[in-house]
């Protein structure tokens, strides 16, 4: 399993596919709407299916395994 991510945010929020694509584990953001749609992204150990998602500081965000937390 890889390493978690801890992100700090700067802003109000950024948007899930955003995010996903920031950090890399998407490569693209065509990449990172399918890893949504597929199902194989949760918030907060909710499956999400909102792309533009606004992922706030506290979130836990996790896709394909890799683990990302809002700072």
């Amino acid at each position: 399993m890889a390493e978690p991510i801890v992100f700090e945010l700067n802003e109000e929020y950024i948007e899930l596919i955003k995010l996903l694509k920031f950090l890399g584990v998407a490569s693209s953001g065509v990449e990172a709407k399918m890893l949504v749609d597929s199902g194989e992204v949760t918030v907060d150990g909710i499956k999400e299916d909102k792309k533009r998602r606004k992922i706030k500081k506290g979130m836990k965000v996790i896709c394909q395994g890799q683990s990302i937390f809002i700072k």
